[in-house]
Protein backbone atom coordinates (compact mmCIF):
# COMPACT_ATOMS: atom_id res chain seq x y z
CA UNK A 1 0.00 0.00 0.00
CA UNK A 2 1.07 3.46 -0.83
CA UNK A 3 2.97 5.38 2.10
CA UNK A 4 1.34 9.24 2.56
CA UNK A 5 4.53 11.84 1.55
CA UNK A 6 5.71 13.51 4.70
CA UNK A 7 6.03 17.43 3.15
CA UNK A 8 8.93 19.34 4.88
CA UNK A 9 8.25 22.49 7.02
CA UNK A 10 8.32 23.97 10.24
CA UNK A 11 5.46 25.41 12.73
CA UNK A 12 6.21 28.89 11.75
CA UNK A 13 5.21 32.22 13.71
CA UNK A 14 3.18 33.29 10.77
CA UNK A 15 0.92 30.33 10.61
CA UNK A 16 0.31 29.88 14.29
CA UNK A 17 -0.82 33.90 14.29
CA UNK A 18 -3.09 33.21 11.18
CA UNK A 19 -4.40 30.02 12.74
CA UNK A 20 -5.06 31.70 16.01
CA UNK A 21 -6.88 34.74 14.34
CA UNK A 22 -8.69 32.68 12.35
CA UNK A 23 -10.32 30.17 15.28
CA UNK A 24 -10.88 33.19 16.74
CA UNK A 25 -14.37 33.44 14.89
CA UNK A 26 -15.09 30.17 17.52
CA UNK A 27 -16.20 33.41 19.86
CA UNK A 28 -18.73 34.66 18.55
CA UNK A 29 -20.27 31.04 18.26
CA UNK A 30 -19.41 30.22 21.99
CA UNK A 31 -20.50 33.70 23.37
CA UNK A 32 -24.28 33.17 22.12
CA UNK A 33 -23.83 29.21 22.98
CA UNK A 34 -23.27 31.01 26.40
CA UNK A 35 -24.90 34.09 26.61
CA UNK A 36 -28.53 32.92 25.38
CA UNK A 37 -29.29 30.16 28.02
CA UNK A 38 -28.47 33.36 31.02
CA UNK A 39 -30.37 35.62 29.86
CA UNK A 40 -33.57 33.46 29.37
CA UNK A 41 -33.40 32.86 32.84
CA UNK A 42 -32.97 36.13 34.34
CA UNK A 43 -36.23 37.61 35.69
CA UNK A 44 -36.42 40.98 34.34
CA UNK A 45 -35.62 39.44 30.41
CA UNK A 46 -38.62 37.19 31.11
CA UNK A 47 -41.27 39.83 32.70
CA UNK A 48 -40.40 42.32 29.35
CA UNK A 49 -40.91 39.68 26.74
CA UNK A 50 -42.06 36.63 28.19
CA UNK A 51 -44.52 37.70 31.19
CA UNK A 52 -46.35 34.22 30.73
CA UNK A 53 -42.79 32.32 31.50
CA UNK A 54 -42.01 34.39 34.16
CA UNK A 55 -45.30 34.06 36.34
CA UNK A 56 -45.04 30.00 35.94
CA UNK A 57 -41.39 30.53 37.09
CA UNK A 58 -41.86 32.49 40.13
CA UNK A 59 -44.60 30.53 41.18
CA UNK A 60 -47.46 33.51 40.54
CA UNK A 61 -48.67 30.58 38.75
CA UNK A 62 -47.71 27.10 40.48
CA UNK A 63 -47.06 24.48 38.08
CA UNK A 64 -47.58 20.77 39.23
CA UNK A 65 -44.66 19.70 37.54
CA UNK A 66 -41.37 21.52 38.44
CA UNK A 67 -39.70 20.10 35.41
CA UNK A 68 -42.14 22.46 32.77
CA UNK A 69 -41.55 25.52 34.61
CA UNK A 70 -39.70 26.96 31.65
CA UNK A 71 -41.82 24.58 28.87
CA UNK A 72 -42.53 27.36 26.05
CA UNK A 73 -42.00 27.25 22.59
CA UNK A 74 -41.78 31.32 21.89
CA UNK A 75 -38.88 31.16 24.55
CA UNK A 76 -37.09 28.67 23.14
CA UNK A 77 -37.54 29.79 19.47
CA UNK A 78 -35.34 32.82 20.70
CA UNK A 79 -32.58 30.50 21.58
CA UNK A 80 -33.14 27.97 18.15
CA UNK A 81 -34.11 30.52 15.58
CA UNK A 82 -30.65 31.22 15.07
CA UNK A 83 -30.05 27.75 14.11
CA UNK A 84 -31.85 28.03 11.34
CA UNK A 85 -30.58 30.99 9.61
CA UNK A 86 -27.15 29.51 10.56
CA UNK A 87 -27.84 26.11 8.74
CA UNK A 88 -28.84 28.49 5.03
CA UNK A 89 -25.96 30.44 5.60
CA UNK A 90 -24.00 27.38 5.91
CA UNK A 91 -25.00 25.80 2.66
CA UNK A 92 -25.04 29.14 0.98
CA UNK A 93 -21.32 30.03 2.30
CA UNK A 94 -20.19 27.40 0.23
CA UNK A 95 -20.22 28.96 -2.83
CA UNK A 96 -18.78 32.06 -1.51
CA UNK A 97 -16.06 30.09 0.49
CA UNK A 98 -15.57 28.21 -3.64
CA UNK A 99 -15.51 31.56 -5.22
CA UNK A 100 -14.35 34.57 -3.24
CA UNK A 101 -12.12 32.24 -0.59
CA UNK A 102 -11.79 31.43 2.95
CA UNK A 103 -11.38 34.97 4.15
CA UNK A 104 -14.39 36.78 2.14
CA UNK A 105 -16.48 34.50 4.23
CA UNK A 106 -15.29 34.94 7.65
CA UNK A 107 -15.47 38.90 7.13
CA UNK A 108 -19.28 38.76 5.81
CA UNK A 109 -20.07 36.38 8.86
CA UNK A 110 -18.70 38.76 11.37
CA UNK A 111 -20.38 41.62 10.11
CA UNK A 112 -23.63 40.07 10.08
CA UNK A 113 -22.63 38.62 14.06
CA UNK A 114 -21.79 42.79 14.88
CA UNK A 115 -25.62 43.74 13.19
CA UNK A 116 -27.24 40.65 15.19
CA UNK A 117 -25.49 41.55 18.72
CA UNK A 118 -26.51 45.35 18.59
CA UNK A 119 -30.24 44.48 17.53
CA UNK A 120 -30.63 42.50 20.40
CA UNK A 121 -28.99 44.62 22.82
CA UNK A 122 -31.10 47.60 22.21
CA UNK A 123 -34.31 45.38 21.72
CA UNK A 124 -37.77 46.76 22.65
CA UNK A 125 -39.84 43.95 20.87
CA UNK A 126 -39.57 40.46 20.44
CA UNK A 127 -39.60 41.03 16.67
CA UNK A 128 -36.11 43.02 17.12
CA UNK A 129 -34.93 39.58 19.27
CA UNK A 130 -36.02 37.50 16.51
CA UNK A 131 -34.36 39.45 13.57
CA UNK A 132 -31.51 39.93 15.78
CA UNK A 133 -30.79 35.98 16.28
CA UNK A 134 -31.33 35.58 12.51
CA UNK A 135 -28.45 37.88 11.62
CA UNK A 136 -26.61 36.45 14.52
CA UNK A 137 -27.49 32.74 12.52
CA UNK A 138 -25.72 34.39 9.44
CA UNK A 139 -22.80 34.99 10.83
CA UNK A 140 -22.04 31.78 12.81
CA UNK A 141 -22.99 29.68 9.74
CA UNK A 142 -20.69 31.56 7.56
CA UNK A 143 -17.81 31.59 9.88
CA UNK A 144 -18.59 27.81 11.07
CA UNK A 145 -18.20 27.15 7.26
CA UNK A 146 -14.84 28.73 6.47
CA UNK A 147 -12.72 28.90 9.62
CA UNK A 148 -12.00 24.83 9.91
CA UNK A 149 -11.48 24.81 6.31
CA UNK A 150 -8.90 27.38 6.44
CA UNK A 151 -7.19 26.60 10.03
CA UNK A 152 -6.85 22.50 7.77
CA UNK A 153 -5.25 24.16 4.92
CA UNK A 154 -3.03 26.59 6.55
CA UNK A 155 -1.78 24.27 9.19
CA UNK A 156 1.21 22.04 8.35
CA UNK A 157 0.09 18.27 8.75
CA UNK A 158 1.80 17.64 11.99
CA UNK A 159 0.18 20.03 14.07
CA UNK A 160 -3.06 20.36 12.19
CA UNK A 161 -5.32 18.88 15.01
CA UNK A 162 -3.55 21.31 17.67
CA UNK A 163 -4.23 24.41 14.82
CA UNK A 164 -7.73 23.03 13.56
CA UNK A 165 -8.92 22.68 17.98
CA UNK A 166 -8.18 26.49 18.59
CA UNK A 167 -11.13 27.21 17.22
CA UNK A 168 -12.56 24.96 19.89
CA UNK A 169 -10.79 26.17 22.34
CA UNK A 170 -12.17 30.01 21.33
CA UNK A 171 -15.22 28.24 21.19
CA UNK A 172 -14.81 27.24 24.92
CA UNK A 173 -13.86 30.72 26.43
CA UNK A 174 -16.64 32.43 24.72
CA UNK A 175 -19.08 30.28 26.72
CA UNK A 176 -17.06 30.66 29.83
CA UNK A 177 -16.78 35.11 29.04
CA UNK A 178 -20.93 34.81 28.10
CA UNK A 179 -21.55 32.78 31.47
CA UNK A 180 -19.52 35.24 33.81
CA UNK A 181 -21.09 38.51 32.07
CA UNK A 182 -24.78 36.77 32.80
CA UNK A 183 -23.64 36.49 36.42
CA UNK A 184 -22.62 39.96 37.02
CA UNK A 185 -24.82 41.50 34.75
CA UNK A 186 -27.87 40.15 36.01
CA UNK A 187 -28.29 42.50 38.90
CA UNK A 188 -27.27 45.39 37.44
CA UNK A 189 -29.15 48.53 35.40
CA UNK A 190 -32.68 48.20 37.06
CA UNK A 191 -32.69 44.43 35.40
CA UNK A 192 -31.53 45.43 32.08
CA UNK A 193 -28.47 43.91 32.46
CA UNK A 194 -29.19 41.63 29.71
CA UNK A 195 -29.21 44.36 27.42
CA UNK A 196 -25.12 44.01 27.89
CA UNK A 197 -24.91 40.25 28.08
CA UNK A 198 -26.29 40.24 24.37
CA UNK A 199 -25.11 43.63 22.92
CA UNK A 200 -21.57 42.94 24.31
CA UNK A 201 -21.23 39.81 21.65
CA UNK A 202 -20.65 42.61 19.13
CA UNK A 203 -17.27 43.16 20.59
CA UNK A 204 -15.49 39.62 19.63
CA UNK A 205 -17.18 40.37 16.28
CA UNK A 206 -15.61 43.30 15.55
CA UNK A 207 -12.39 42.34 16.08
CA UNK A 208 -12.82 38.98 13.85
CA UNK A 209 -13.97 41.11 11.05
CA UNK A 210 -10.86 43.59 11.59
CA UNK A 211 -8.66 40.50 12.05
CA UNK A 212 -10.03 38.59 9.16
CA UNK A 213 -9.04 41.74 6.47
CA UNK A 214 -5.36 41.05 8.07
CA UNK A 215 -5.33 37.84 6.63
CA UNK A 216 -3.61 36.06 3.36
CA UNK A 217 -5.88 33.89 1.89
CA UNK A 218 -5.31 29.90 2.14
CA UNK A 219 -2.54 28.33 -0.59
CA UNK A 220 -5.19 26.01 -1.40
CA UNK A 221 -8.10 28.73 -1.99
CA UNK A 222 -5.47 30.96 -3.91
CA UNK A 223 -4.77 27.86 -6.30
CA UNK A 224 -8.26 27.30 -6.96
CA UNK A 225 -9.24 30.74 -7.97
CA UNK A 226 -6.06 30.74 -9.98
CA UNK A 227 -3.38 32.69 -8.23
CA UNK A 228 -0.80 30.08 -8.65
CA UNK A 229 2.66 32.04 -8.13
CA UNK A 230 0.46 34.38 -4.98
CA UNK A 231 -0.43 30.40 -3.28
CA UNK A 232 3.16 29.64 -3.66
CA UNK A 233 4.50 32.24 -1.92
CA UNK A 234 2.20 32.18 0.82
CA UNK A 235 2.85 28.30 1.16
CA UNK A 236 6.84 29.42 1.41
CA UNK A 237 5.78 32.29 4.36
CA UNK A 238 3.72 29.41 6.19
CA UNK A 239 6.17 26.41 5.97
CA UNK A 240 9.19 28.22 6.56
CA UNK A 241 10.85 26.91 3.64
CA UNK A 242 11.53 26.83 -0.37
CA UNK A 243 11.23 23.04 0.27
CA UNK A 244 7.32 23.26 -0.99
CA UNK A 245 7.42 21.65 -4.03
CA UNK A 246 6.03 18.21 -3.46
CA UNK A 247 3.05 19.82 -1.17
CA UNK A 248 2.82 22.47 -4.07
CA UNK A 249 2.26 19.69 -6.75
CA UNK A 250 -0.32 18.24 -4.76
CA UNK A 251 -2.27 21.38 -4.45
CA UNK A 252 -2.16 21.78 -7.73
CA UNK A 253 -3.36 18.36 -8.55
CA UNK A 254 -5.86 18.60 -6.00
CA UNK A 255 -7.22 21.66 -7.72
CA UNK A 256 -7.41 20.36 -11.34
CA UNK A 257 -9.46 17.87 -9.96
CA UNK A 258 -11.48 20.44 -8.05
CA UNK A 259 -11.85 22.73 -11.36
CA UNK A 260 -13.22 19.26 -13.50
CA UNK A 261 -15.98 19.17 -10.81
CA UNK A 262 -18.79 21.56 -12.33
CA UNK A 263 -21.61 20.32 -9.69
CA UNK A 264 -19.74 19.72 -6.11
CA UNK A 265 -22.96 19.03 -4.64
CA UNK A 266 -24.02 15.96 -6.93
CA UNK A 267 -20.32 15.01 -7.35
CA UNK A 268 -20.45 14.69 -2.83
CA UNK A 269 -22.81 12.14 -4.15
CA UNK A 270 -20.84 9.79 -5.79
CA UNK A 271 -20.08 6.64 -4.24
CA UNK A 272 -16.03 7.01 -3.88
CA UNK A 273 -17.13 9.82 -1.82
CA UNK A 274 -19.12 8.19 0.65
CA UNK A 275 -16.98 7.68 3.38
CA UNK A 276 -16.59 11.37 3.51
CA UNK A 277 -20.30 12.41 3.01
CA UNK A 278 -21.33 9.69 5.85
CA UNK A 279 -18.87 11.20 8.88
CA UNK A 280 -19.95 15.00 7.62
CA UNK A 281 -23.50 13.92 8.58
CA UNK A 282 -23.06 11.52 11.38
CA UNK A 283 -20.12 13.44 13.47
CA UNK A 284 -21.90 16.79 13.82
CA UNK A 285 -25.47 15.18 14.66
CA UNK A 286 -24.24 13.37 17.46
CA UNK A 287 -22.16 15.77 18.47
CA UNK A 288 -25.41 17.70 19.19
CA UNK A 289 -26.91 14.58 20.66
CA UNK A 290 -24.34 13.90 23.37
CA UNK A 291 -26.35 16.30 25.41
CA UNK A 292 -23.82 18.61 26.10
CA UNK A 293 -25.71 21.85 24.31
CA UNK A 294 -28.01 21.13 27.13
CA UNK A 295 -26.32 22.59 29.55
CA UNK A 296 -24.35 25.35 27.18
CA UNK A 297 -27.37 26.87 26.54
CA UNK A 298 -29.82 25.75 29.48
CA UNK A 299 -27.52 25.07 32.57
CA UNK A 300 -29.16 28.35 34.24
CA UNK A 301 -32.84 26.72 33.77
CA UNK A 302 -32.04 23.34 34.66
CA UNK A 303 -30.34 24.26 37.59
CA UNK A 304 -33.31 26.56 38.58
CA UNK A 305 -35.91 23.77 37.58
CA UNK A 306 -33.95 21.53 39.90
CA UNK A 307 -34.07 23.77 42.56
CA UNK A 308 -30.97 26.31 42.39
CA UNK A 309 -31.63 29.69 42.89
CA UNK A 310 -31.50 32.57 39.96
CA UNK A 311 -28.33 33.97 40.81
CA UNK A 312 -27.06 29.71 41.93
CA UNK A 313 -27.40 28.82 39.12
CA UNK A 314 -25.84 31.87 36.81
CA UNK A 315 -22.56 31.06 39.08
CA UNK A 316 -23.09 27.07 38.71
CA UNK A 317 -23.02 28.32 34.77
CA UNK A 318 -19.74 29.86 35.15
CA UNK A 319 -18.25 27.18 37.24
CA UNK A 320 -19.14 24.38 34.30
CA UNK A 321 -18.28 26.99 31.45
CA UNK A 322 -14.52 27.74 33.05
CA UNK A 323 -14.05 23.69 32.72
CA UNK A 324 -14.64 23.56 28.76
CA UNK A 325 -11.13 25.61 28.14
CA UNK A 326 -9.35 24.07 30.50
CA UNK A 327 -10.35 20.62 28.94
CA UNK A 328 -10.41 21.85 25.25
CA UNK A 329 -6.09 22.74 25.89
CA UNK A 330 -5.55 19.80 26.91
CA UNK A 331 -6.96 17.88 23.86
CA UNK A 332 -4.80 20.86 22.02
CA UNK A 333 -1.77 19.16 23.89
CA UNK A 334 -2.46 15.32 23.00
CA UNK A 335 -4.92 15.29 19.90
CA UNK A 336 -1.78 15.20 17.53
CA UNK A 337 0.18 12.51 19.46
CA UNK A 338 -2.88 9.98 20.92
CA UNK A 339 -4.94 10.42 18.13
CA UNK A 340 -8.67 11.38 17.15
CA UNK A 341 -9.76 7.89 17.53
CA UNK A 342 -8.78 7.84 20.90
CA UNK A 343 -9.84 10.51 22.43
CA UNK A 344 -13.55 10.08 20.48
CA UNK A 345 -13.85 6.95 22.74
CA UNK A 346 -12.60 8.05 25.91
CA UNK A 347 -14.48 11.20 25.73
CA UNK A 348 -17.71 8.86 25.53
CA UNK A 349 -17.26 6.65 28.04
CA UNK A 350 -16.84 9.37 30.27
CA UNK A 351 -19.42 10.65 29.23
CA UNK A 352 -21.73 7.92 29.36
CA UNK A 353 -20.88 7.05 33.17
CA UNK A 354 -21.76 10.83 34.04
CA UNK A 355 -25.19 10.68 32.35
CA UNK A 356 -25.79 6.92 34.51
CA UNK A 357 -24.53 9.09 37.63
CA UNK A 358 -27.02 11.89 36.72
CA UNK A 359 -29.70 9.84 35.68
CA UNK A 360 -29.79 8.15 39.13
CA UNK A 361 -29.47 11.02 41.44
CA UNK A 362 -32.01 12.97 39.57
CA UNK A 363 -34.33 10.49 39.52
CA UNK A 364 -33.77 9.37 43.64
CA UNK A 365 -33.90 12.82 45.07
CA UNK A 366 -36.48 14.75 42.37
CA UNK A 367 -38.43 11.53 41.45
CA UNK A 368 -41.21 12.78 38.99
CA UNK A 369 -42.10 16.36 40.48
CA UNK A 370 -38.96 18.54 40.67
CA UNK A 371 -38.02 19.45 44.55
CA UNK A 372 -40.81 20.89 46.11
CA UNK A 373 -37.79 22.04 48.83
CA UNK A 374 -34.50 23.55 49.59
CA UNK A 375 -31.55 21.72 47.20
CA UNK A 376 -29.14 20.58 50.28
CA UNK A 377 -25.60 21.86 49.57
CA UNK A 378 -23.77 18.61 49.54
CA UNK A 379 -25.90 17.90 46.89
CA UNK A 380 -25.46 20.74 44.74
CA UNK A 381 -21.99 20.44 44.84
CA UNK A 382 -22.48 16.68 43.39
CA UNK A 383 -24.49 17.89 40.37
CA UNK A 384 -22.30 21.00 40.13
CA UNK A 385 -19.01 18.04 40.21
CA UNK A 386 -20.52 15.50 38.01
CA UNK A 387 -21.41 17.99 35.57
CA UNK A 388 -17.96 19.32 35.45
CA UNK A 389 -16.60 15.99 34.40
CA UNK A 390 -19.08 15.34 31.99
CA UNK A 391 -18.12 18.79 30.26
CA UNK A 392 -14.66 17.98 30.47
CA UNK A 393 -15.16 14.57 28.49
CA UNK A 394 -16.92 16.52 25.51
CA UNK A 395 -14.64 19.35 25.60
CA UNK A 396 -11.24 16.92 25.15
CA UNK A 397 -13.01 15.15 22.52
CA UNK A 398 -16.61 15.49 20.50
CA UNK A 399 -16.49 19.02 21.27
CA UNK A 400 -13.27 20.43 19.43
CA UNK A 401 -13.14 16.85 17.09
CA UNK A 402 -16.56 16.83 15.47
CA UNK A 403 -15.35 20.14 13.98
CA UNK A 404 -11.41 19.14 13.56
CA UNK A 405 -12.08 15.45 11.36
CA UNK A 406 -14.60 17.01 8.93
CA UNK A 407 -12.28 19.59 8.27
CA UNK A 408 -9.46 17.13 7.01
CA UNK A 409 -10.36 14.68 5.28
CA UNK A 410 -12.31 16.09 2.57
CA UNK A 411 -10.59 16.63 -0.82
CA UNK A 412 -10.58 19.96 -2.52
CA UNK A 413 -12.84 19.12 -4.93
CA UNK A 414 -15.71 18.84 -2.25
CA UNK A 415 -14.22 20.57 0.48
CA UNK A 416 -16.56 23.77 0.66
CA UNK A 417 -19.48 21.46 -0.21
CA UNK A 418 -18.67 19.36 2.32
CA UNK A 419 -17.88 21.23 4.92
CA UNK A 420 -21.44 22.90 4.05
CA UNK A 421 -22.73 19.89 4.87
CA UNK A 422 -21.28 19.33 8.00
CA UNK A 423 -22.36 22.81 9.15
CA UNK A 424 -25.58 22.04 8.48
CA UNK A 425 -26.73 18.75 10.06
CA UNK A 426 -25.00 20.55 13.08
CA UNK A 427 -26.93 23.79 12.86
CA UNK A 428 -30.31 21.74 12.15
CA UNK A 429 -29.39 19.23 15.07
CA UNK A 430 -28.74 22.24 17.35
CA UNK A 431 -31.84 23.86 16.54
CA UNK A 432 -33.83 20.41 17.23
CA UNK A 433 -32.09 20.74 20.85
CA UNK A 434 -32.89 24.36 21.01
CA UNK A 435 -35.60 24.36 20.47
CA UNK A 436 -37.25 21.15 21.96
CA UNK A 437 -35.27 20.59 25.22
CA UNK A 438 -37.71 22.50 27.58
CA UNK A 439 -40.38 20.22 26.46
CA UNK A 440 -38.64 17.18 26.45
CA UNK A 441 -37.36 18.05 29.73
CA UNK A 442 -41.27 18.62 30.74
CA UNK A 443 -42.08 15.35 29.55
CA UNK A 444 -39.48 12.96 30.03
CA UNK A 445 -38.13 14.34 33.32
CA UNK A 446 -34.66 12.87 34.53
CA UNK A 447 -35.14 10.07 31.31
CA UNK A 448 -33.72 13.17 29.56
CA UNK A 449 -30.15 11.95 30.34
CA UNK A 450 -31.02 8.46 29.14
CA UNK A 451 -31.74 9.38 25.85
CA UNK A 452 -29.00 11.01 25.53
CA UNK A 453 -26.75 8.35 27.00
CA UNK A 454 -28.39 5.83 24.14
CA UNK A 455 -26.66 8.28 21.81
CA UNK A 456 -23.39 8.49 23.01
CA UNK A 457 -23.36 4.69 23.37
CA UNK A 458 -24.31 4.66 19.81
CA UNK A 459 -21.41 7.05 18.58
CA UNK A 460 -18.91 5.79 20.37
CA UNK A 461 -19.38 2.53 18.44
CA UNK A 462 -19.77 3.91 15.59
CA UNK A 463 -16.34 5.78 15.74
CA UNK A 464 -14.92 2.10 16.82
CA UNK A 465 -16.13 0.74 14.17
CA UNK A 466 -15.64 3.40 10.93
CA UNK A 467 -13.73 5.76 11.87
CA UNK A 468 -9.79 5.86 10.86
CA UNK A 469 -6.67 7.51 12.34
CA UNK A 470 -6.20 10.83 10.64
CA UNK A 471 -3.32 11.87 12.30
CA UNK A 472 -0.18 12.70 10.81
CA UNK A 473 -2.02 12.35 7.21
CA UNK A 474 -1.43 15.40 5.07
CA UNK A 475 -4.69 16.73 3.57
CA UNK A 476 -4.11 16.14 -0.25
CA UNK A 477 -2.53 12.26 0.94
CA UNK A 478 -6.05 11.38 2.96
CA UNK A 479 -7.51 9.26 0.73
CA UNK A 480 -5.12 6.61 1.61
CA UNK A 481 -6.69 6.33 4.88
CA UNK A 482 -9.71 5.10 3.28
CA UNK A 483 -8.41 2.34 1.17
CA UNK A 484 -6.14 0.37 4.21
CA UNK A 485 -9.78 0.92 6.56
CA UNK A 486 -10.77 -3.10 6.94
CA UNK A 487 -14.58 -1.63 6.43
CA UNK A 488 -14.27 1.26 3.92
CA UNK A 489 -11.22 -0.43 1.88
CA UNK A 490 -13.60 -3.36 1.11
CA UNK A 491 -16.22 -0.98 -0.16
CA UNK A 492 -14.04 1.07 -2.29
CA UNK A 493 -12.68 -1.63 -3.83
CA UNK A 494 -16.27 -2.65 -4.34
CA UNK A 495 -16.53 0.42 -6.34
CA UNK A 496 -13.54 0.12 -8.26
CA UNK A 497 -14.23 -3.48 -9.17
CA UNK A 498 -17.52 -2.00 -10.44
CA UNK A 499 -16.33 0.61 -12.76
CA UNK A 500 -13.98 -1.97 -13.90
CA UNK A 501 -16.70 -4.18 -14.72
CA UNK A 502 -18.67 -1.07 -16.67
CA UNK A 503 -15.70 -0.44 -18.57
CA UNK A 504 -14.69 -3.72 -19.68
CA UNK A 505 -18.37 -4.36 -20.85
CA UNK A 506 -18.23 -1.67 -22.58
CA UNK A 507 -15.15 -2.48 -24.10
Amino acid sequence: METPIKYPGNLTLRVVLTCIMAASGGLIFGYDHGVSGGVTSMDSFLKQFFPSVYEKESNMKPSSNKYCKFNSQILTLFTSSLYLSALVAGLGASSITRMLGRRATMIIGGICFVGGALLNGFAVSIWMLIVGRLLLGFGIGCANQSVPIYVSEMAPYKYRGALNMCFQLSITIGIFVANLFNYYFSKILNGQGWRLSLGLGAVPAFFFVIGSFCLPDSPSSLVERGHHEEAKRELVKIRGTTEVDAEFRDILAASEASQNVKHPWRTLMDRKYRPQLVFAICIPFFQQFTGLNVITFYAPILFRTIGFGSRASLMSAVIIGSFKPVSTLVSILVVDKFGRRTLFLEGGAQMLICQIIMTVAIAVTFGTNGNPGTLPKWYAIVVVGVICVYVSGFAWSWGPLAWLVPSEIFPLEIRPAAQSITVGVNMISTFFIAQFFTSMLCHMKFGLFIFFGCFVVIMTTFIYKLLPETKGIPLEEMSMVWQKHPIWGKFLESDITTQNDKINGKC
